[in-house]
């Protein structure tokens, strides 16, 4: 198998990370510690799950550190939400990573479910 750094769903989940970054550095320093610190947790977690669990060298593995990453995205995804309710930013601000999370959504399902079948 690749490197995880030649998976092109490790490479969408660090571009997504830079665009979380960069979003959330005009959040209010009220959410420093709060809804900023989340966000930033849960983008980081996408693509480095992928590298750990490509990393383990099993497929069980792999599929379980998948899914942690699937669930980083629903994280990241609702966090987007509250963000945009609460006036932090707008939907344009955040259309580049409601891309990136629709797609790396997919993607992660779409290798989960043939790392599955291929057990």
């Amino acid at each position: 198998m690749k490197s995880y750094k030649d998976l092109l769903v490790w490479q969408k989940g660090i571009s997504l990370v830079k665009k979380v970054y960069v979003l959330t550095q005009k959040y209010p320093d009220l959410e420093r510690f709060g809804l900023v610190a989340q966000m930033r947790r849960a983008s980081v977690s996408i693509p480095s799950n992928i590298a750990e669990g490509q990393a383990r060298h099993t497929r069980k593995e792999f599929i379980q550190f998948l899914s942690h990453s699937e669930g980083s995205v629903a994280e990241l995804e609702t966090q987007i939400v509250l963000s945009l309710e609460l006036g932090y930013c707008s939907e344009v601000e955040t259309q580049g990573i409601t891309v990136l999370t629709t797609e790396l959504s997919k993607m992660l399902d779409s290798l989960r479910r043939k790392l599955e079948m291929n057990g």
